[in-house]
């Protein structure tokens, strides 16, 4: 386990009093001017939609800003069942119900049915989504911290204290040597300049063999990631398969390893993580996503802007026109490797990229607010287009960059709540890049197996994206949709052989027994198996037990035994971490490792492997960025001089800091009642000004 650094003297931390968001008369009067040209806008192209003048469309736009700021706000308040879908099916109707109401009340705007209405809301959405970047404004962010102190002091239960939370902000496969030039390139400023100030240090972490979501958020959320060997993998006793994506998966997975020393036990919160170390507080979390049937009032602050939901349906459908002009362009210019980027993925790289990324956006701030001790948010969206787009081409550092913004807005947010935040920036772990096994030879792993079996034939369970697989079944759980036929819990019995795959890992296993076969058992029952298999040139390895040596390493010109560390020929890990050994030596011990392992190879030179699945940036297994994540923290947290090894010693740091911060408070948390709280007569009408731009 790694070392960690003892810490000093508690720091006392002065009486805490959070600021109020200003309003600036200027950009409100400009915001105003934007939302009158918006609505122009709309009723020049929305047939049955009509405003008489300029100055009529400004006084449009005030009605619409004081029913948004009145409506929307009651609608949030309410306690629904399938907040998500409901939310937004409801907020999108009251939309189009405030057009229609606005044209009731004042006779400068004229709407002749609900449908021109929202369609109206959705076109001036659009206009002021171009419209701000050009003017820079800054009301909704305003307008959104406003809201949500609000809400937080009004629904009671929010924590004022002067002892310090931590907000963990996890940016799912960004890799630090991708990470160090996007910060020197302009395309992570705002993490740039936590740097350049002083404020915040960078720190190296290496990943376990299992290079992947579920194993290092097992480790770094609830300190144990044991007995997870892949992304997927089978439990041969009872032919059960395990996918760290599915729901009930990860709840089991979360079962067997929840101890009470979660990162987030006492009353923190969950984002966007598959799963919930432990956490009170929970959105988008897929090991508890039956949670999100219930009513929810994580999403009250996103719910309580009308204007949200058309904003967010306008980004939805440019993202979905930026993938397909990137996949088009990538295409006429014949880049390799190039992955797929059909079908449904534009729709999901737009889920991720925008709609579940200002979800948990939303959900943190709204934790700020109330003063959680520690909240931990997951972004997947720079994962989901690496993984398809490549790891540094143009829309995947775009991604990034919107990323990179969002951590700009929460920092931005630090004064208005109710005690002090320390930001934590860290990734899971890395991506590396190459052409995927097939796009190579032309046939898959499982082909490759099944042609060098003596008998019987293959199940082939190596295809699928994480956030893919992630998103979709947490959307189906959370609104109320059954799963399809072949999303059921899978089991596999009376199986010759069982391939999955982890990026560039592979697991087979062998089903004629459900203990594990040895090494000699393999080449007593299927001769050509291990020789096809540690001789095929993009196989860099493959890791079985023999009942003689135990666990040993083999590659088509040498093996290396874990047991002594005696190699013969060629050392099979000597292109991959120094630390390799010790990882396959660990997962060798797994009670559900497979028959036999297989890691894809990698050259060092093209930084380049291949994965077993259909992702040209992959990650699961070893060699190259994949394995190297980052903790980007402030100076005053300290790190260990050793290296930082495996996601459990994460755990333990990220522990250590919270223990740390948390310990040192002067005064005693206090719990704010509803009615211990003075508001400002005019917030509601300053806000309705402040929201007068859409």
């Amino acid at each position: 386990m790694t070392a960690i650094p003892s810490v000093g003297e508690p720091t006392v931390v002065p009486a805490y009093e959070p600021e109020r968001p200003r309003i600036r008369p200027l950009r409100l009067i400009l915001a105003w001017l934007l939302s009158g040209a918006a609505l122009l806008f709309a009723a020049w192209v929305v047939p049955g939609v009509a405003i008489h003048s300029a100055a009529g469309a400004l006084l449009a736009a005030a009605v619409l800003a004081v029913l948004n700021a009145v409506l929307p706000p009651l609608l949030a308040a309410l306690r629904l069942p399938y907040t998500l879908l409901l939310g937004f099916a409801l907020v999108l109707a009251l939309d189009a119900f405030m057009f229609v109401l606005a044209s009731r009340i004042t006779d400068t705007i004229s709407v002749d049915s609900f449908w021109s209405a929202l369609l109206a809301a959705f076109v001036a959405s659009a206009a002021s989504v171009a419209l701000d970047p050009l003017f820079r404004t800054n009301d909704d962010e305003t307008y959104t911290l406003r809201v949500t102190q609000r809400i937080a002091r009004r629904t009671g239960g929010q924590v004022r204290t002067d002892e310090p939370g931590i907000v963990f902000l996890e940016i799912d496969g960004l890799a630090l040597p991708v990470l160090r030039r996007a910060l020197r390139d302009g395309n992570a400023p705002e993490l740039a300049r936590w740097l350049a100030d002083g404020s915040h240090g960078l720190t190296e972490w290496e990943t376990d063999l299992s290079s992947q979501t579920g194993a290092s958020q097992a480790g770094i959320l609830l300190g144990s990631n044991d007995d997870i060997p892949a992304f997927r993998w089978v439990e041969k006793e009872t032919g059960r398969t395990m996918t760290c994506s599915k729901p009930d998966d990860c709840a089991e997975i979360e079962r067997r390893r929840s101890t009470g020393a979660g990162l987030l036990r006492d009353g923190g919160a969950s984002r966007g993580n598959l799963l919930s170390g432990e956490a009170e507080h929970l959105i988008l979390t897929v090991s508890r996503i039956g949670d999100e049937k219930r009513a929810n009032p994580g999403y009250r602050v996103f719910f309580a802007n009308g204007f949200n939901v058309t904003r967010l349906l306008v980004l939805f459908f440019w993202e979905v026109l930026l993938e397909w002009s990137a996949a088009l362009r990538s295409a006429r210019r014949d880049v390799r490797p190039r992955g797929h980027r059909g079908g449904a993925y534009p729709f999901m790289r737009a889920a991720m990229c925008v709609v579940v990324r200002d979800l948990i956006v939303y959900g943190v701030l709204s934790d700020m607010m109330r003063g959680r001790p520690v909240v931990y948010a997951t972004f997947s969206s720079y994962d989901e287009v690496a993984h398809h787009s490549g790891l540094e081409r143009a829309d995947t550092l775009e991604a990034l960059r919107k990323l990179d913004q969002q951590f700009g807005r929460i920092a931005r947010a630090r004064p208005y709540a109710p005690r002090p935040y320390e930001l934590v920036v860290l990734s899971d772990h890395g991506q590396t890049q190459g052409a995927t096994f097939r796009q190579r030879n032309g046939y898959g792993l499982a082909d490759l197996v099944t042609r060098s079996l003596s008998t019987g034939g293959v199940t082939d369970l190596s295809g699928g994206d994480e956030n893919d697989a992630a998103v979709g079944h947490g959307l189906r759980e959370a609104t109320g949709a059954s799963p399809a036929d072949g999303e059921q819990p899978t089991r596999v019995q009376n199986e010759e052989a069982v391939v999955l795959a982890s990026g560039n890992l592979g697991l087979i296993y062998l089903m004629e027994r459900s203990a594990r076969l040895t090494l000699e058992e393999i080449e007593e029952r299927h001769p050509l198996l291990l020789s096809a298999l540690r001789e095929h040139p993009h196989v860099g390895f493959v890791l079985v037990r023999s009942a003689r040596s135990g666990p040993i390493v083999l590659s088509a010109r040498g093996s290396h035994s874990l047991s002594d560390g005696r190699i013969e020929g060629e050392d099979p890990l000597a292109r991959f971490s120094p630390n390799a050994p010790r990882h396959l030596l660990r997962t060798d011990a797994f009670e559900h490792v497979p028959d036999i392992l297989v890691n894809s190879f990698y050259d060092p030179d093209l930084e380049e492997g291949c994965a077993f699945e259909e992702l040209i940036s992959f990650h699961g297994g070893l060699g190259g960025p994949q394995t190297r994540p980052f903790i980007l923290h402030p100076v005053r947290l300290p790190v260990p001089d050793t290296p930082i090894v495996g996601a459990e010693a994460v755990h333990h740091l990220l522990t250590s800091w919270r223990e740390h911060l948390q310990r040192t408070a002067p005064h005693p948390a206090a719990t704010l009642e509803t009615s211990a709280v003075e508001e400002p007569a005019d917030d509601d009408a300053a806000d309705a000004l402040v929201d007068a731009r859409r």
